[in-house]
């Protein structure tokens, strides 16, 4: 970008130029709900927005109880315009974590990850042993039909540290350049779960799993599936190439996608206390878990919802 200026004094302006492909400062477009989508009052709990487009505390809803129809919906429609929930001091037992997450839909479990006590709920202890999820990513997008959502409950917490951050992916593609929108219609991109688990697993444990979990492809830019929206769907963990670009061309722009989740305007982060539970779209956000608290320990516990093959 080159940037020559005349002065009235005679003078010009020394000509400069910014790397190309970085994130510059400016105005960004915040957009929380779809084109055309009301923003209607919640009657059946409190929702406390936690910034402009992403992340909202829900308070006055009991998530160890079973969900009359109309919370269930209200709590469906406060996850597609907020993306994420937040549920302080709910303390559920693996049951009642499990039939929360049941209401949007069958549950799925994911092989490489260790089990807790019940084998449907996916358990993170954490202390000094190597954490890998301090990335931005979203889950299981190596999954023909990644997730839709997850359920995550913080058993226990560190006495500091452990945030966990969102970014919603919507906002991600709403701000990008005209022409980089213009270049990723109709583009697909590989999913690969061994780039993501390769660095911290042995490859005997992850060599059987490779026939099951095949690369698959899906688009860049997907629609959400109830909203509409076009949102950024490739991430650092398991995107690995563009399909049909120069590897060069393909690494270039997914450097550049990879780029747009660190915009905190587009972010939410959350503080953690023993019983908080998070109820995230997997399919609009990407999310990252701070690691800035060893030796501490910290334990989460999380259900996943199946989702839908990305279109």
């Amino acid at each position: 970008m080159s940037l020559t200026t005349s002065l009235g004094s005679g003078q010009a302006l020394r000509a400069s130029r910014l790397p190309p492909d970085g994130l510059y400062e400016g105005p960004r477009e915040l957009r929380r709900l779809a084109p055309g989508q009301p923003d209607r009052p919640y009657t059946l709990f409190d929702v406390v927005p936690l910034g402009p487009v992403i992340g909202a505390e829900i308070r006055g809803a009991d998530l160890t109880r079973p969900l009359a129809p109309a919370v269930r919906e209200e709590i469906d429609r406060a996850l597609l315009e907020w993306k994420v929930l937040f549920f302080r001091g709910q303390h559920p037992s693996p049951a009642q974590q499990r039939a929360f997450a049941r209401n949007w839909g069958e549950l799925e479990t994911n092989p490489l990850l260790a089990a807790g006590d019940d084998p449907e709920v996916a358990r993170f202890d954490r202390s000094s042993a190597p954490s890998f999820e301090n990335v931005w990513h979203t889950d299981v997008t190596f999954r023909e039909r990644p997730a839709l959502g997850a359920v995550l409950h913080l058993r226990e917490v560190p006495p500091y540290g452990g945030d966990t951050m969102w970014a919603d992916m919507a906002s991600a593609y709403d701000n990008l350049a005209p022409e980089v929108k213009e270049r990723l219609e109709g583009a697909r991109a590989v999913h690969d779960f061994v780039p993501g688990f390769a660095r911290f697993t042995p490859e005997e444990r992850l060599i059987p799993f490779q026939d099951r979990f095949p690369p698959v492809e899906h688009p860049v830019v997907r629609t959400h599936p109830v909203t509409g929206r076009r949102m950024l769907f490739v991430n650092t963990s398991f995107t690995t190439r563009i399909v049909g670009w120069d590897r060069d061309e393909s690494d270039r722009m997914l450097r550049l996608l990879f780029q747009q989740a660190h915009v905190p305007e587009y972010q939410v982060r959350f503080t953690w206390r023993a019983g908080d539970v998070a109820f995230w779209d997997n399919r609009a956000t990407q999310h990252y878990a701070v690691n800035d608290y060893a030796p501490h320990r910290r334990v989460a516990e999380r259900v996943a919802v199946a989702g839908d093959r990305p279109h």
